[in-house]
C-alpha cells in the first residue's frame, strides 16, 4: 500500500512541477509562489532519495548534471540545420520578397510571412520520442553537431516530458540557448567578486556553458531555451511555421512571444520597426529579426541553396551609433605579447550601455581612420557588444593634434618590440615581460609543452603576485620555497608535493615540447617538431642564422625570422641558460622517419573518435609525413573528423584528397 502510494505521489509531483514550469517559463503566468514551488520540488527530492526506485529519467530532479564526459559524441542531423542569408535595409527586404514571389508564383495561394526576433545565442536541436526528451545536439557545421543531451537537461525551461495526453511519436525542436541580460550581469558580478575571469558577453557565456564536458558546471549557469523551428517529426500536422510553433508551445516548449504572421509587407515592416525601437528593453540580446514564408508547401516550392533556404532571411538591425571624444590612447600589452592601442572615450550611452573605451586593434587601423587624441568620433556597438570607432569627424578636430605612433619599446618591460613582416601586429617577445608572464607560464606548463600539473591560472597569478616567479625558469626554484608556498590559499602539503614531483618529471621532456613551451611567436607544436627534426639540438637551434631556419622543411621566411629574433634576444637566452642550470635537460630531437608517408603533407580538421589531434600528428610524423595547419595545393591529404569547418571546404575546392577517420586508419596501417 505504502509503496504504491509513494509511486503515485511521485508521479503526481512530477506532473505538478512540469505544469508550473510551463506556467512560469512558457506562459510567463505563474499560478503559485516561488516558495510553494520549492516545497513541491523538495518533497519530490525527499521521496526519490528515500525510494531511489521511483526516480525516472524525465524527473525534474534530474537536472543537476551527469558525470563528466571525455568528449562529446558526434550527432548527424537528419535534416541539415541551415544558416540564413541576411538583409540590412528595407529595400533589400523588398528585393527578397520579390524573389520569393517569383519563385513561388501563384502556387499555394497568397504568401504569408512570419516574423520573430533573432536571438543571439547558440543553435541546438532537441529531440523528443513519444513525448520524452531523448537527446540534443549543437548545430555544428549544419550537417553534424555534438551531442549535448546531459547539458541541455540542466536547462530548467526545457521540459523533459512534453505536456499533453497524445505526444507525437517524434518531435525535433530547433532553437537558441541564450542568457538573459540581468542573469549575465549577476553571474559576472559573482565571478568578479570571486576573482575569476569575466565572460565577454551573454552569447560567449552561453556557448561556453553548453560545451562543458562536466554538465554539473552547465547546471550552475543561468541558461534558457527559445524554440524557433522544427526538424524531423512524426505524428503532428504540418501546415505552416506559425501554427506548428504554437503547437510546440502547447507541448510545453518555450517560443518567442513576438512571433507574428503577416500577409501585408507594409505591416511586417512596421512590426520590424517596432521591435527595432524596443530592442534595448528586451530581456535578451537580439541582433535582428527572422522572416520566413509560413506555408511549408510554399517553402518546398521555393527550395533551398547549398547552405541556406530561399524562403527565409535574417533582417539584421543597424548598429547603434553615437558621437563622443577621444580623451587618451593607451597601449596595452596582452598576455601573448601583442601591443593593442585602446581609446579612452568620454563616456557615452550606446544602445543602453555606457561606452568609455574602444579597442583600436592595431597601428594600421588607427592610421587608416586617422584617429587622434582630442578627435570627435562616431562610436557603435559592433555586433551589439564590442564598442567600435567607425569614423572621425574631421571638421571638429581641434588644432595641434598629433598622429598616433606605436611605441618602439614595450610599455611594460621596456624590451624592443617586434614587427613581423606580413603582419599588422606589434609584439613584445621578451620572456621577462610581466604583462604576459601569466600566459607564458601557463603555456610553458601546458600538456602539449612541459606538462607541469598543479599550475592553474589562479596559482600562477598568485606565484607572480608574491614575486616567486619572474620568468619560466623560476618555476624550478619553487621547491626551495616550501614554507612560503604552503601559506598560499589552496596550496596544502599534498598539492605542493605533487607540484614538485611534476616539476621534476618535466625536466626530461623531448626537444619538440621544450621548443613549443618557449612560446616563440608563430611556433606551434607542428613547427616545433620540424625545428627539432632539422636541428637536432637546442644548442644548434640557438646558434643558427636566419637563412638556416628558412632551409628547414616546412619553415617559411616569416617563421624563420621570428625564431631567429627570439634566439637573438639576450633576455631569452639568459632564461634558457637558467633552465639548463636548474636541471632542465635539452635532449636531442628525433630525425624524420623514412617511413611510407615520407614527403606527404597532411592537414587535420574536426574531431576524430579514436585519436586526439596530437596522437594523429605523431602517427603521421612517425611514418615520415608532416602536418601543417592550412590547406594549399601542396597538401596531399586532409583528414576530416566531426565538425571539420572551412578547411574541408577549401580541400574540396582545391581537389585535395579527403580522408574520413576510417580512411586515415587504413592509410596508417592501424586496421
Amino acid at each position: 500500500m505504502g509503496s504504491n502510494h509513494n509511486r503515485l505521489r511521485a508521479a503526481e509531483l512530477r506532473k505538478l512541477i512540469e505544469h508550473h514550469n510551463y506556467r512560469y517559463y512558457v506562459l510567463d503566468s505563474p499560478e503559485i509562489s516561488d516558495a510553494e514551488y520549492d516545497e513541491l520540488f523538495d518533497e519530490l527530492m525527499r521521496l526519490e532519495k528515500e525510494h531511489p526506485e521511483l526516480v525516472t529519467p524525465d524527473s525534474p530532479t534530474q537536472r543537476i548534471g551527469a558525470p563528466p564526459l571525455a568528449k562529446f559524441p558526434s550527432h548527424k542531423h537528419s535534416i541539415p540545420m541551415m544558416s540564413l542569408n541576411k538583409v540590412t535595409t528595407r529595400d533589400e527586404f523588398l528585393e527578397f520578397d520579390k524573389r520569393v514571389r517569383g519563385l513561388i508564383g501563384g502556387e499555394g495561394g497568397p504568401i504569408e510571412y512570419t516574423i520573430e526576433p533573432k536571438y543571439d545565442g547558440l543553435a541546438v536541436a532537441l529531440i523528443y520520442r513519444n513525448g520524452v526528451f531523448e537527446t540534443a545536439a549543437t548545430r555544428g557545421d549544419g550537417v553534424t553537431g555534438e551531442e549535448v543531451k546531459e547539458n541541455l537537461k540542466t536547462i530548467k525551461n526545457i521540459p523533459l516530458r512534453l505536456i499533453g495526453k497524445n505526444p507525437p511519436e517524434l518531435l525535433e525542436v530547433r532553437g537558441e540557448v541564450i542568457i538573459a541580460k540581468a542573469d549575465f550581469e549577476k553571474f559576472n558580478k559573482q565571478r568578479s567578486e570571486a576573482g575569476l575571469e569575466l565572460f565577454a558577453n551573454p552569447r560567449n557565456m552561453a556557448a561556453g556553458s553548453l560545451r562543458q564536458l562536466d554538465s554539473g558546471i552547465t547546471a550552475q549557469r543561468p541558461l534558457r531555451f527559445i524554440g524557433y523551428g522544427i526538424g524531423e517529426t512524426k505524428g503532428i500536422p504540418l501546415d505552416g511555421h506559425f501554427e506548428t510553433m504554437n503547437l510546440v508551445r502547447r507541448f510545453g516548449i518555450p517560443i518567442s512571444s513576438y512571433l507574428k504572421k503577416f500577409t501585408n509587407t507594409d505591416d511586417l515592416i512596421a512590426y520590424y520597426e517596432r521591435i527595432l525601437g524596443e530592442r534595448d528593453s528586451f530581456d535578451f540580446d537580439i541582433d535582428g529579426i527572422v522572416i520566413k514564408v509560413n506555408s511549408y508547401e510554399q517553402q518546398a516550392i521555393a527550395g533551398v541553396l547549398s547552405r541556406s533556404p530561399r524562403w527565409a532571411v535574417a533582417w539584421k538591425f543597424p548598429a547603434v551609433q553615437k558621437t563622443t571624444i577621444v580623451e587618451k590612447i593607451e597601449v596595452q600589452v596582452g598576455r601573448t605579447g601583442t601591443l593593442t592601442p585602446v581609446a579612452h572615450l568620454k563616456p557615452v550611452q550606446v544602445g543602453g550601455v555606457t561606452v568609455s573605451r574602444s579597442t583600436l586593434h592595431n597601428e594600421q587601423e588607427i592610421e587608416r581612420k586617422d584617429i587622434r587624441v582630442g578627435d570627435t568620433v562616431v562610436v557603435q556597438r559592433a555586433g551589439d557588444v564590442i564598442p567600435e570607432i567607425v569614423t572621425v569627424i574631421v571638421e571638429k578636430r581641434p588644432s595641434g593634434t598629433r598622429k598616433f605612433a606605436m611605441p618602439e619599446k614595450c610599455p611594460v618591460c621596456g624590451s624592443a618590440v617586434q614587427r613581423v613582416e606580413g603582419e599588422v601586429a606589434v609584439r613584445c617577445v621578451s620572456l621577462y615581460c610581466k604583462a604576459q608572464l601569466v600566459e607564458k607560464i601557463f603555456h610553458f606548463a601546458s600538456r602539449g609543452a612541459m606538462d607541469i600539473e598543479g599550475l592553474g591560472y589562479k596559482t600562477v597569478e598568485a606565484l607572480i603576485e608574491k614575486g616567486f616567479v619572474k620568468d619560466v625558469a623560476d618555476l624550478y626554484l619553487l621547491p626551495t620555497r616550501k614554507t612560503e608556498i604552503l601559506e598560499m590559499e589552496r596550496m596544502g602539503e599534498k598539492s605542493f608535493n605533487n607540484l614538485v614531483a611534476s616539476l621534476e618529471r618535466s625536466k626530461k621532456r623531448e626537444l619538440p615540447r621544450l621548443i613549443f613551451a618557449l612560446g616563440i611567436l608563430g611556433v606551434g607544436e607542428t613547427t616545433a617538431n620540424l625545428l627539432a627534426q632539422h636541428f637536432g639540438t637546442l644548442e644548434r637551434l640557438m646558434k643558427a642564422g636566419e637563412e638556416e631556419f628558412s632551409q628547414a622543411r616546412g619553415i617559411g621566411p616569416v617563421i624563420a625570422r621570428s625564431v631567429y629574433r627570439f634566439f637573438s634576444d639576450k633576455n631569452n637566452l639568459a632564461v634558457i641558460r637558467k633552465l639548463e642550470k636548474l636541471g632542465v635537460e635539452f635532449q636531442e630531437g628525433e630525425h624524420p622517419s623514412e617511413g611510407p608517408l615520407k614527403g606527404k603533407t597532411f592537414v587535420l580538421t574536426g574531431t576524430l573518435e579514436a585519436y586526439t589531434r596530437t596522437q594523429a600528428q605523431k602517427i603521421i610524423e612517425q611514418l615520415g609525413g608532416h602536418v601543417t595547419s592550412s590547406v594549399s595545393k601542396k597538401t596531399d591529404f586532409v583528414v576530416a573528423g566531426a565538425d571539420p569547418g572551412s578547411k574541408l571546404d577549401k580541400a574540396r575546392t582545391l581537389g585535395v584528397k579527403v580522408l574520413d577517420e576510417n580512411g586515415f586508419t587504413k592509410l596508417v596501417g592501424r586496421q
